[in-house]
This record gives C-alpha cells, sequence and structure tokens, in this order.
C-alpha cells in the first residue's frame, strides 16, 4: 500500500477479525497521540480501497469508533478525530512499547475526553459557535489601546461602561428597569451569592432553595452559615405554599424563575406574584438567578422576575458563563436601589469584579453589538440542536427513557422508565467517558424521580445524537 500508516499494519492470519483490528489501531493511535484531535481520517471508501478489503468492513469499524466517541462525522468535510479528545500520552509512536490488540469497548483511560469536555457536559455552552475572531478583534484593540492607568485596581463594583452596558440590555431585553449604579460585577455566581449573603443576611437566617435544585447554591449558602429550607418544584416551579407552610419565617429565596435549575420548567405567573407576595409581607429577599433565560425556544424569553417588584425585595442575578463562554469569569448582580449604598459598602471589602482587560472587552461586545446578535444565533442554533438530540436519543432510548418537553434551557431531562436507576446508570455513563447527570442526586425531599440531565449544545448532527444514544443503550 502507498500511504498507508505504519499504525494500520494489519494481520490477516489472526483470529481477530479485521473490521476489530481496523478499529484497535485507531483506537490506540488516538491514544498515544500518533492521530490529533481534529485530524481527517481517509473515508471508508478510500481506506477500503488502500487495504484491498470490502468497504463494510472499513465502515464497521468507523462505526465502533464513531459510537465510542472517538471520531465524529462532518459530512462533506468528511470523518475527524473528535476534538474533545485529550491527548495525554507521553510517548511517541517510536518509543511506545508494543501492545496486544484490546478487547474492551470502553474508551481508554488516556483517550477520555477531559471532564469538563465530555458529550452533555452540562453549563458548556457551544464553544464551537462563538465569534471567536470578531472577540480577538476586540481583545487586541483593547490590548493595543491600554494606557498605564488601566493597569491599577479596577473599580470595586466593575468598570461604568460594562455596568452601562448591561443596564441597557437588562432594560430592552428582560424587562429590568435600572440604573448603572444598580449593577455590580462579579467573578462568577458564587461570588454573586457570597456578596448577598454578606450584605443582607446572617448565619442562622433561613434560605429557601429549590428541590431538586443546583447544589453549589446550597452547599455555599450553608458554608456561609445559612438554614436550608427545600422548597419543592414541581410543573409550574416553586411550591411557594410549601415554602410557606415549612418554613415562613425565612429571609431569603434563591430561584431560577426562568428556566428551574434542574427541571428547565418556568415559574407560573400566579406562583411569581406569591412569591413576591410572600417576600413583601416576611421582610425577606428574593435571589433571581437567571442563568440562561435567554435560552427560550417555544416563545420569547419571558421577561424578569425582577420586572414584576414593586417593593424593592429583587435581586437579579445573571451570569456571561452560558451566554459566551466560561473562562471569561464575569457575572452580575443586579441590586434595588434603597440597597445600592450597603452593596458599595460590602463590594469595597469582598467583591472581586474581575480583570478589567475582561470587562473591557465584554463591554465593548455589548457595545458594538456582538452580544445581542450572538444572542440571537445561538437561540436559533440551541432550539435545532435540542430537536436534533431529543429525535436521535430518542429514537435509539425511547423504549427506556421518556424525554421531558421543555419550553427552553440547555440541557434535557430523560426520565427512566421501568427498573432503571439514574444514579447507577448516571456513574456506568462517566465509566464510559460521557458527562451524566442523575436528577435524584439533586433531591434533598422524599419525592426524587429517575432521571437522567444531559446537555445537548455540543450535539450538532442526527448522527452524534444517535451515536451517543447508542452507547448509553449499552450500558443499561
Amino acid at each position: 500500500m502507498k500511504n498507508q500508516p505504519d499504525f494500520l499494519q494489519l494481520d490477516t492470519t489472526a483470529a481477530e477479525p479485521l473490521y476489530r483490528q481496523i478499529y484497535t489501531r485507531f483506537r490506540n493511535a488516538i491514544a498515544e497521540g500518533l492521530l490529533l484531535p481534529e485530524a481527517r481520517i481517509p473515508s471508508a471508501r478510500a481506506l477500503a480501497l488502500e487495504l484491498g478489503l470490502a468497504r463494510g468492513t472499513v465502515e464497521a469499524a468507523y462505526s465502533l469508533l464513531a459510537a465510542e466517541g472517538y471520531v465524529e462525522t462532518r459530512g462533506q468535510a468528511g470523518t475527524v478525530v473528535t476534538p474533545a479528545l485529550a491527548r495525554h500520552a507521553t510517548t511517541t509512536a517510536a518509543t511506545a512499547p508494543a501492545r496486544a490488540p484490546r478487547t474492551r469497548t470502553t474508551p481508554a483511560a488516556s483517550a477520555l475526553p477531559t471532564p469538563l469536555n465530555r458529550p452533555f457536559q452540562m453549563g458548556l455552552p457551544a464553544l464551537d459557535a462563538f465569534p471567536r475572531k470578531v472577540w480577538a478583534r476586540l481583545a487586541a484593540r483593547a490590548i493595543r489601546a491600554t494606557q498605564a492607568d488601566d493597569m491599577a485596581y479596577p473599580p470595586f463594583a466593575g468598570q461604568a461602561p460594562l455596568r452601562a452596558a448591561i443596564a441597557t440590555y437588562l432594560q430592552l431585553s428582560r424587562g429590568i428597569d435600572c440604573t448603572p449604579s444598580q449593577v455590580f460585577i462579579t467573578s462568577g455566581y458564587r461570588n454573586t451569592l457570597e456578596l448577598v449573603t454578606r450584605a443582607l443576611l446572617q448565619p442562622g437566617d433561613g434560605v429557601w432553595v429549590e428541590d431538586p435544585g443546583f447544589p453549589p447554591t446550597s452547599e455555599l449558602l450553608k458554608q456561609a452559615g445559612m438554614k436550608l429550607a427545600p422548597v419543592a418544584v414541581d410543573a409550574d416551579g416553586l411550591v411557594v405554599s410549601h415554602g410557606v407552610a415549612t418554613a415562613p419565617r425565612a429571609k431569603a429565596a434563591v430561584v431560577t424563575p426562568a428556566h428551574q435549575s434542574p427541571l428547565c420548567v418556568a415559574l407560573s405567573l400566579p406562583r411569581r406574584l406569591a412569591l413576591l407576595d410572600w417576600a413583601r409581607q416576611a421582610d425577606a429577599w428574593i435571589v433571581e438567578d437567571d442563568y440562561d433565560g435567554e435560552y427560550r425556544y417555544a416563545s420569547r424569553p419571558l421577561p424578569a422576575l425582577q420586572s414584576l417588584d414593586r417593593d424593592g425585595r429583587v435581586l437579579y442575578a445573571g451570569t456571561f458563563s452560558k451566554v459566551l463562554f466560561p473562562a471569561v469569569r464575569l457575572a452580575y448582580l443586579v441590586v434595588p436601589p434603597a440597597q445600592v449604598a450597603r452593596f458599595e459598602q460590602i463590594s469595597q471589602t469582598f467583591a472581586a469584579a474581575g480583570p478589567a482587560l475582561m470587562q473591557t472587552i465584554v463591554s465593548d461586545f455589548m457595545n458594538e453589538g456582538h452580544f445581542a446578535r450572538h444572542i440571537q444565533r445561538m437561540r436559533r442554533l440551541y432550539a435545532e440542536r435540542r430537536r436534533i438530540a431529543a429525535e436521535g436519543l430518542g429514537a435509539v432510548l425511547g423504549n427506556h427513557l421518556r424525554i421531558d418537553p421543555q419550553p427552553g434551557g440547555m440541557h434535557l431531562v430523560l426520565r427512566m422508565k421501568g427498573r432503571h436507576t439514574d444514579r447507577a446508570l448516571a456513574e456506568r455513563m462517566r465509566q464510559d467517558g460521557m458527562a451524566a447527570l442523575a436528577l435524584s442526586e439533586r433531591c434533598v425531599l422524599p419525592h426524587a424521580a429517575s432521571a437522567l440531565l444531559l446537555a445537548f449544545t455540543n450535539i450538532d448532527t442526527p448522527q452524534r445524537a444517535r451515536e451517543l444514544g447508542r452507547r448509553i443503550l449499552r450500558l443499561m
């Protein structure tokens, strides 16, 4: 063979089938770094011709590689090594010891995707669709324009241009009537919640948390000395009557009204009004965590809960991690006008607004219209990728799992049927190189149901969805 790589030398006398030998050779080449992420591999037809084999033999090997996540198809662009695969091998092909063909069908540990880039990874936006060229141009411009004063400590509450850009955007997109002085820049949601607890709460105060909910919220509140009060969630969102019955004197509630985390249901209008009424009567605070409220596919995004607040009880928490990318490490908090002075005082000691350069880039990204356009593009993209993921997984797993209908969000909720348990399956998926969360692990109250929480943001083809579905099916 003219161009056959060394790693593809096949043994026609071996008992191992030829398709399996091809699969094993490619898998080991990827694990050892001979084939790098995004490297294109020959088409099945071309490789079959090169090896003098039937095309179906090569296609069987490629199908197994794709099902296990080593390669992915890109239509007319061909088949490439999966970009998310991390190279951990420290030896080269010339020095690596010979090894016997493996018989396991799960990915080798050295070829597993990194924990933050596994299939179905929650909280990870579609990074392939981010306008990196625009971002790089803005970043380069900001760096060139850096003056000596820009290298000093940034304002404790955040840079004025970014605070103004956020206030303007929230007025137009989320119905929030606020001034830049009410906007406080933080280094992420955890920093936001820490700022709230230090400014408004005392150790021992009761705080409503959604059940099921977002575990980092509960962990941070417990570390701050708060007394957690789990409140049930149903198809209409937080069951306010349950919170009133079990913890009427709580001093705060942390809620996700737009897309409840993790069930993705929206808090109904009657429940929103009931929650605001409770906060007014109990002299309590509401932290509205609007982590991905922009991504609603059934209709336009719902107005923020804060837009209904007439008593200054709601603090609105937003983040750039889901709409831009997690490494940006910037979030923001909108506080009621009467609390601005208090938060300015606390921010001087405890806030971490993030690097000034990153704030400059984000504010330029917003002020020049790139942010709004990006949100619109991602809303269309996620609607399509959600459809692809739901249809592909449903076609393979429909007898075992039921996918919840939902108006928005960035992940799917797959309800378990029969005797399957979500924790056991989620653990097997993690061992197999996929990311998976079990719904029951996010529940405290005894109503927990078995379901998988799987992000769809980086599933871009029906073939990929079905391949992943087949991987899950083999683990059930």
